[in-house]
């Protein structure tokens, strides 16, 4: 007889009223849905961006190097029992003075252990005071090894991290002050609600981290997320071209193209009215056009790198041509999108193309040689690794890129969810850009081979031809077209200075700004928000330390400044554009149908 399907509530929908009866529910439920669940990933078999192999390798190497140098560990067993005998002095003081113990400090950005708790109260300060002295020691003494190259060292460091990470007294019931409060007011009831979520998880969640970021039901696409008005007006295998609706009586007479991630869905710069970058371009006078990349299937497994630049950009283009009859236009490229960005206009270059009259590059990398903590999962073995997964289904999952984007931050993206939904038994709140974040989308496998191989694998793009790309070498030094970079300094996928050294491989004029904060919210920064500031130096032909040091501090966004910048290259002023009386006809309202496909295995 089949099993019936069974529901299990989450924490918003039970209050469970006794124990035995919460346990008896969820031991039922939970034998049905961690079947289904560890069958369906069974299935599935994502590959994943860090193996057990890949992981064990650079610790082998470490213990190699440790044999033959005693004086390393005669070093670090001396520094342990330095930092031991602190430890204890400190604890013995501490206890006497009734003052809390400071031998070691969180970092000021780590929201582990922000409970006041964790200060004021004994145990729990010697708790955190011994997790934060044994990590700073273990990182000490992998400092310390002598003789490893510096990608291995890397990957020790960040795959040591993940480990210490975990562990953290923060991730454990009886060691987390907060999780034991909320357990002794709820008599235990916040577990009981945990336990549900990670049941309904398991058997709604996909990729290795199945959990919750955000409410999926709090933000519907079209409605809440990319509702700036619009209409589709060309497409093509690869890609939709939205063009957006004026609000002004007249527009810039050069049409404004925008050339969207497609790791991520291009909605990140359409975040609703308050946070949305496109509708502000639209506002401001631009006739704006953005490409809406497909989610790819197996079927589009040969697409390639160069069929990305073809069918993506150079097609739009000539869309945006027709619809409007204009040859001339300007340009914006986001992450990836501004490295294809960067590769098409190196390619019309190459032929003589002069239509784009300046170019916008957010996030985007050109020069590949200091990836951050990507370098992890960038090496021969992990690229070849990763081919052979992808040949096999024709694509990259996206949940296996979300993970690897997670583990970059597991503090902030892994754990602290772990212990709100788990431990605390909390739903997770409403948040546009995590539920964003994790409404990833594939990558062909030809294309995303060529991506690793070329750009973060042998750095090629920025060798004066060293790419091919539809039979013509490009060279990034023939861009001759003005262009504006803003990077973010907390940036860990583009480091602010990878970015910055890449605009300097293109040949013309750069005006570089650095805004506040990381990879999303650095360049998704509103000026009404009022947040993070940025900073400015008219001269971008320096070293990055001494443009950094040289740079002015601004308040707010750096959005109007772009503004400002954008309005030299706009061409003038004409009538606005109606999307209804253009010269292709509407396919469909935005946001569109590729933006809306999910994917969804079963």
């Amino acid at each position: 007889m089949s099993e019936k399907p069974v529901k299990v509530t989450s924490s918003s929908e039970s209050d469970p009223d006794t124990v035995p009866e919460t346990l008896m529910r969820a031991g039922v439920h939970g034998r049905n849905l961690l079947k289904r669940s560890v069958m369906r990933r069974f299935r599935r078999s994502p590959p994943n961006p860090a193996s057990i192999k890949s992981m064990a390798r650079p610790f082998v190497s470490l213990a190699g190097k440790l044999v033959t140098q005693p004086d390393t560990l005669i070093l670090a067993q001396i520094r342990l029992l330095r930092d031991s005998s602190r430890f204890g002095w400190g604890v013995l003081t501490s206890s006497l003075r009734s003052k809390p113990l400071s031998v070691a400090e969180p970092d000021p950005c780590d929201g582990r252990f922000r409970d006041q708790i964790w200060s004021e109260a004994m145990a729990f300060n010697v708790i955190k005071q011994a997790y934060l002295l044994s990590n700073r020691w273990v990182m000490d003494t992998i400092n310390d090894v002598r003789g490893l190259d510096d990608h291995t060292r890397r990957k020790l460091q960040f795959f040591t991290g993940q480990m210490t990470d975990a562990l953290a007294p923060s991730n454990f019931i009886l060691s987390n002050p907060e999780v034991l409060r909320a357990t002794v007011q709820s008599r235990g009831k916040n577990l009981l609600r945990g336990l549900a979520n990670l049941l309904r998880d398991l058997d709604e969640g996909k990729g290795p981290v199945p959990f919750r970021m955000s409410d999926p039901d709090a933000f519907t696409i079209g409605e809440n997320l990319a509702n700036t008005p619009g209409d589709v007006i060309y497409q093509n295998e690869l890609m939709q071209l939205i063009q957006y609706r004026p609000t002004t009586k007249t527009v810039h007479r050069r049409p404004l193209l925008v050339i969207p991630p497609w790791i991520n869905k291009y909605y990140i710069l359409d975040l609703g009215e308050k946070k949305s970058f496109i509708r502000y371009w639209v506002e401001h006078g631009h006739t704006v056009f953005v490409v809406s990349w497909v989610n790819p299937g197996p079927e589009m497994a040969h697409k390639s790198f160069e069929d990305y630049m073809l069918e993506g950009p150079v097609a739009a283009m000539d869309a945006i041509e027709q619809a409007t009859g204009e040859r001339e236009l300007n340009t914006v490229g986001y992450c990836i999108g501004g490295t294809l960005l960067g590769c098409t206009l190196a390619w019309l270059a190459a032929r003589g193309d002069d239509r784009v009259k300046s170019a916008t590059f957010l996030n985007s990398m050109m020069d590949f040689s200091d990836v951050g903590d990507l370098e992890v999962f960038i090496d021969e073995d992990a690229v070849s690794k990763l081919e052979k997964a992808m040949n096999k289904q024709g694509y990259l999952d996206g949940a296996s890129m979300a993970t690897a984007f997670n583990m970059l931050r597991a503090n902030s993206l892994i754990w602290s969810f772990f212990v709100n939904n788990y431990l605390l038994g909390r739903d997770t709140a409403p948040f546009d850009l995590l539920y964003w974040n994790s409404d990833a989308t594939r990558m062909p496998a030809a294309m995303h081979s060529f991506y690793l191989r070329n750009m973060y694998l042998h750095n090629r793009l920025r060798e004066p031809g060293g790419i091919e790309l539809a039979g013509t070498p490009i060279d990034l030094g023939k861009i001759k077209v003005p262009s504006y970079f803003a990077s973010a300094i907390e940036d860990h996928i583009a480091p602010w200075i990878s970015c910055y050294q890449g605009s300097r491989c293109l040949g013309g004029p750069v005006r570089f700004v650095l805004g506040g904060s990381g990879h999303i919210a650095g360049i998704i920064n509103p000026p009404d928000r009022k947040k993070y500031g940025y900073r400015l130096n008219d001269d971008s032909n320096l070293s990055p330390d001494d443009w950094l040091e040289g740079s002015r501090q601004l308040e707010g966004s750096w959005w109007p400044d772009w503004i400002d910048w954008a309005k030299q290259y706009s061409g003038g002023e004409v009538k606005a554009r109606d999307t209804a009386k253009g010269k292709l006809p509407v396919i469909e309202p935005a946001p569109g149908a590729y933006v809306q496909d999910s994917r969804e295995e079963s």
